[in-house]
């Protein structure tokens, strides 16, 4: 599937109502969602790590797609939100790491490296 379909599809599933306006409740309420989910998939790799050495398995793996299926929705509802492609989105993030590498700067910090 690709980017801008998952996003299309996605949006059926969102209840607030879309707006551009940043400080909207449904705007903000994908914001803290996609911290959540992202925090839940570091949740169940810690719990490999912790609890099972690192080894995962099946279940595991089963449980860190969903939590990441979850995460992209959010990052998908907030792209939509802004009015943008989520395949700009994937494009513009590839464009930046081809760019980091030719120079020398995947490792660092700053946005702007």
């Amino acid at each position: 599937m690709d980017f801008d379909r998952y996003q299309k599809e996605a949006a059926k599933y969102d209840l607030a109502k879309q707006t551009t306006d940043l400080k909207a409740v449904g705007f903000i309420e994908k914001i803290l969602g996609l911290v959540g989910e992202a925090g839940e998939t570091a949740d169940k790799i810690k719990k490999i790590l912790r609890d099972k050495n690192g080894i995962a398995s099946d279940e595991d793996y089963d449980l860190v797609i969903k939590e990441l299926g979850d995460t992209l929705w959010y990052i998908a509802s907030i792209a939509r939100y802004l009015n943008v492609p989520l395949s700009e989105v994937a494009s513009r993030n590839l464009k930046k790491l081809e760019s980091r590498q030719k120079r020398n700067k995947l490792h660092g910090e700053g946005d702007n490296r």
